[in-house]
């Protein structure tokens, strides 16, 4: 009895090959970083300026974003924080999701992410409210 045949019809698969997309994305993003803390943002020249801010001089969202990597590389989380809280959020946000996803695979269970409206307009509030607080006066302990 090909027994083989019968795992791989029931969407079984070994162990290595259920953690073969969690590792490949932990790689990428480890890349990422290790450039980002290997060529500093904060030298000129080595990233191209956010054309939001280049064009009307507002902050986005993702302003800093790079610098804060860059600082929370070399263990600043302070200066990440100042850089882009948002940002630092949204690493361990993704180290959690990794986390759950690695248990999940190794339990052999998919991971399912079920966001309804009602998250993804939270999360789009969320962006607004942090983009427009960053960009007022007394916002200025958000910009980077």
């Amino acid at each position: 009895m090909p027994t083989v045949d019968t795992d791989r019809r029931r969407g079984t698969r070994s162990l290595p090959g259920r953690l073969a997309a969690p590792a490949g994305v932990l790689a990428a993003v480890v890349g990422a970083f290790a450039y980002v803390g290997a060529v500093d943002p904060n030298e000129p020249g080595h990233y191209p300026v956010c054309p939001l801010l280049r064009l009307t001089g507002l902050y986005c969202p993702g302003c800093g974003g790079l610098r804060s990597a860059h600082a929370f590389v070399h263990g600043d989380v302070a200066g990440a924080l100042a850089d882009n809280a948002l940002a630092v959020a949204a690493f361990l946000g993704f180290a959690v999701v990794w986390t759950v996803w690695v248990v999940r695979s190794v339990r052999g269970r998919p991971l399912r992410i079920a966001l309804g409206p009602a998250h993804l307009w939270a999360l789009g509030g969320l962006l607004l409210v942090f983009t427009v607080v960053r960009n007022l006066p007394f916002g200025g302990w958000l910009r980077p």
